[in-house]
């Protein structure tokens, strides 16, 4: 099966949530036999379409601009068994990018006015129109910011097979080091899509399910976002300079460090234990928290709670340097600018991510 994989996405692979999903459906689908093609628009000249429907009328089939659309793209699409449009979740619907490239397939379609089998009028085909799947992620946590994009994929050349639709909500937590594990199942998933799709043409409702699977609640989502864009502009970085840096979302209130430590702690190394980790806090907050740990889990509380396994002593600022990164906490600790009381060896394994 001969696959055309268009990838819409403005930025580099690396840092592109659209990217690193195609990417996983691609390996899939090679694992399984595909042939597959991979194109960036972003590194092809793609001119917009002027509606002069030359391409309809005194060249019927061949559009009027002389570009990669005209001499590349659009005979590899003509010839494609499949093609995968992947596009990141742009005002509810695909970007420009993609939109540029879809307007230009008009030439394989006629000008002439049909009913299809339910009544509605259409143009009928010129050309054939390769079988489609579509791929597309977005920031937001709930799946039903693609609803509008869906309807547009339900009407846009019907009449043609329809493989598959991929939303990825909340993507950004694909990179997150907290998550991995769900993150690492999405991506498998993503990749038996692949192979699903060049066996079968379909996806399997599971599958589907281990893809779409919920990373996390939306009120935490908004949380972890806040404080990550918060520490962008209070740091002067874009969030590829963010990822290239190694950087960690920077709490700035005692509420927000409550919810973001136990992301940070390697519960593990409590085993069937109960634990518990207390803060005393000076400087810019002078507050206290702790931390029960017990049965897999981390309850935060604030205030003072029972007799600790471990106490740290610190100013506010300083630990909140020493979770991100900005501060050698080890180098600290010998220069006595925070205290720890109890299981030092407790610590060394909690915080050892």
């Amino acid at each position: 099966m001969n696959v055309l994989a268009l990838n819409s996405s403005p930025r580099g692979d690396e840092e592109s949530y659209t990217a690193i999903m195609l990417g996983c459906l691609v390996d899939g689908m090679r694992e399984a036999g595909g042939n597959v093609e991979v194109v960036n628009l972003r590194e092809k000249k793609i001119r917009n379409c002027i509606g002069c429907f030359t391409c309809w009328t005194k060249t019927p089939g061949q559009c009027v601009h002389k570009d990669d659309m005209t001499y590349e793209l659009f005979p590899k699409w003509k010839a494609s068994d499949l093609v995968v449009y992947a596009s990141p979740l742009y005002y509810h619907t695909i970007n420009a990018a993609m939109s540029a490239f879809r307007e230009r397939t008009l030439p394989a379609i006629l000008p002439f006015f049909e009913p299809d089998a339910v009544g509605k009028t259409i143009h009928p085909i010129r050309d054939k129109i390769p079988a489609s799947v579509f791929l597309s992620v977005c920031g937001f946590p709930e799946d039903s910011e693609f609803n509008p994009m869906r309807k547009f994929f339900a009407r846009a050349h019907m009449g043609v097979e329809e493989a598959g639709i991929i939303c990825r909500a909340g993507a950004s937590l694909l990179s997150s080091p907290f998550l991995q594990e769900k993150a690492n199942d999405v991506l498998d998933a993503t990749r038996q899509a692949g192979r699903e799709l060049i066996e079968d043409m379909e996806i399997a409702p599971e599958t589907m399910d281990r893809i779409t699977q919920p990373l996390g609640d939306a009120e935490s989502f908004g949380k972890m976002g806040n404080m990550y864009w918060k520490t962008c502009i209070a740091e002067g970085v874009n969030p590829k300079e963010f990822s290239e840096r190694k950087m960690v979302p920077r709490p700035d209130t005692l509420e927000d460090f409550m919810f973001v430590l136990p992301y940070g702690l390697d519960i593990s190394a409590t085993g069937d234990e109960r634990k518990a980790l207390q803060f005393h806090f000076s400087g810019d907050v002078e507050d206290s928290c702790y931390f029960m740990i017990e049965d897999g889990k981390v309850n935060p509380a604030r205030g003072i709670g029972e007799t600790p396994d471990l106490t740290i002593r610190t100013p506010f600022g300083l630990w909140v340097d020493i979770m991100t990164g900005k501060t050698d906490g080890a180098q600290m600790f010998m220069e006595q600018k925070y205290q720890v009381e109890g299981d030092l060896d407790l610590m060394m394994r909690l915080f050892r991510r």
